[in-house]
């Protein structure tokens, strides 16, 4: 313990800093894109797959084997087969372009699933009435599902995106330098390995914890006075 404390003026030096701060940055920045790209992405997938028209039948299908597909393969499997498309196809890609798409379509797929379960947790007979009463189908989205939903929704999406953050490390494979890639680069330089990967801990709970806790402020939002009321059952009192 003793050697760790005096290791620590040695370990943090501006430069040393500097780059774990970059370097964090970079799981931040990938953590925040497949957050904000997976909710609107698998918004619009979940909501599709609900769609009942002939015409849309192809796009469903695609949609349903995308999310079907991806969150079932592992992410550094879809982030290598990223990098080698994107190599086959001629596009020299810097590497967190490639971690950044290969997020952004796990995230997607992931998010896809919350929201259609979300969704099937409405009660059928409520959007039933909707569409007894001439609601159209963006209506009983937004007016009746959605409201409903985001209760069941949030927890879940919450959850992936904590653990989001921690599958991020896996870009280190390809090369790109986010935190735990920085943890070895400081080891190979002669930093002790139990020093260097307790800051890397550190900066991954400081980077997690405020996610966690503001999805549970906002479910407890959403849950309380937020919370729209429900279109009554036919024929309830």
């Amino acid at each position: 313990m003793a050697a760790l404390l005096a290791e620590l003026p040695r370990l943090f030096t501006y430069y040393n800093i500097v780059f774990l701060l970059t370097s964090a940055g970079v799981t931040l920045a990938l953590t925040v894109a497949g957050c904000v790209v997976g909710l609107a992405a698998g918004f619009v997938v979940a909501a599709m797959r609900r769609t009942r028209a002939a015409w849309l039948l192809p796009v469903r299908l695609v949609l349903i084997l995308f999310a079907e597909l991806f969150r079932r393969i592992p992410f550094i499997v879809t982030l290598f087969l990223v990098f080698f498309i994107s190599q086959g196809a001629g596009y020299n890609l810097p590497l967190f372009v490639i971690a950044l798409v290969a997020v952004c379509i796990i995230a997607s797929a992931y998010l896809a699933e919350v929201f259609r379960a979300g969704f099937s947790s409405v009660p059928r007979l409520q959007i039933e009435a909707a569409e007894a009463m001439n609601f159209s189908a963006a209506r009983i989205l937004f007016s009746v599902i959605v409201p409903q939903a985001w209760r069941v929704v949030l927890p879940a999406a919450v959850a992936f995106m904590v653990s989001l953050v921690k599958d991020t490390a896996l870009a280190s494979q390809l090369g790109v330098i986010e935190l735990t890639f920085a943890g070895k680069v400081l080891v190979t330089r002669g930093y002790s390995s139990l020093l260097v990967y307790g800051v890397v801990l550190v900066g991954y709970y400081l980077m997690s914890y405020p996610l966690g806790r503001f999805g549970a402020y906002l479910e407890r939002r959403l849950s309380g006075r937020g919370h729209r009321p429900a279109l009554p059952e036919p024929g309830a009192a």
